[in-house]
C-alpha cells in the first residue's frame, strides 16, 4: 500500500493538494481569527467550524484540479469528503485542545502546527477511499 504512494504522479497530487490546502487553510485561519477575536467565540469551538468551513472550499479543488478524473460521483464524493475530514477534525481539534490546554503556545501556533496532520491524514484517505486515485 505505502509503495503506492512513491509514484511520480502521486506526487504531484500532494503538491496540488499542499497548494489547495495552503490556501484554504489561511482562509481557515483567518476565518478563526474573525470568529475568536472579533466574534468572541471559544476558540477550540472556531477552529472546528473554520475546519469545516475550509473543506468544503477544498473540496470543489480536489475533485476539478487535484484528483481530476475521479469518477465518484459528485454527491457520494462529497460525502466521503466529508466524512474523512471528520477524522482530520478529529485530529485537528483534539491535538489543538492539548496544546493549548497543556502548553503556553497560542492558538494560532497550535492550529499551523496540527494541520501538517490533519492534512497529510485527510491527503492519504482522499487519495485512496474518496477520489480512487492512488
Amino acid at each position: 500500500m505505502l509503495n503506492r504512494f512513491f509514484k511520480r504522479r502521486v506526487g504531484w497530487m500532494l503538491v496540488r493538494n499542499t497548494v489547495v490546502s495552503t490556501g484554504v487553510f489561511l482562509f481557515g485561519l483567518l476565518a478563526l481569527w474573525v470568529m475568536v477575536e472579533q466574534g468572541g467565540i471559544n476558540p477550540t469551538l472556531a477552529t472546528g467550524i473554520s475546519f469545516l468551513m475550509a473543506n468544503s472550499i477544498h473540496y470543489i479543488f480536489g475533485r476539478t484540479w487535484i484528483f481530476k478524473g475521479t469518477d465518484r460521483a459528485v454527491g457520494s464524493g462529497y460525502a466521503i469528503f466529508l466524512a474523512n475530514a471528520l477524522v482530520g477534525l478529529a485530529v485537528t481539534v483534539s491535538l489543538f485542545w492539548l496544546l493549548t490546554t497543556y502548553t503556553p503556545m497560542h492558538y494560532l501556533a497550535a492550529r499551523v502546527l496540527v494541520s501538517v496532520f490533519a492534512g497529510l491524514a485527510m491527503f492519504a484517505l482522499n487519495a485512496t477511499i474518496n477520489f480512487r486515485r492512488v
